[in-house]
């Protein structure tokens, strides 16, 4: 059973030192939302190769007169 929004801030929050900030807690929660994007993503396919990537920014850079 998937855990609720809520239940997962709870855990995270309560895995955090008691001297958390408020922009620390929203910082975490961020960070496990874009983990979670990330994995669910890599389950659909929808990722570009580190290689092809590489090659994109070279033929940018080449577009823009750069080396």
């Amino acid at each position: 059973m998937a855990l609720s929004a809520k239940e997962v801030a709870r855990q995270i929050i309560e895995n955090l030192p008691d001297d958390v900030t408020l922009d620390d807690i929203m910082y975490a929660i961020y960070v496990r939302r874009k983990i979670e994007r990330g994995l669910r993503d890599e389950e659909a396919g929808n990722l570009i190769d580190d290689n092809d990537v590489k090659r994109e920014i070279n033929e940018w850079l080449r577009s823009v007169g750069q080396p």
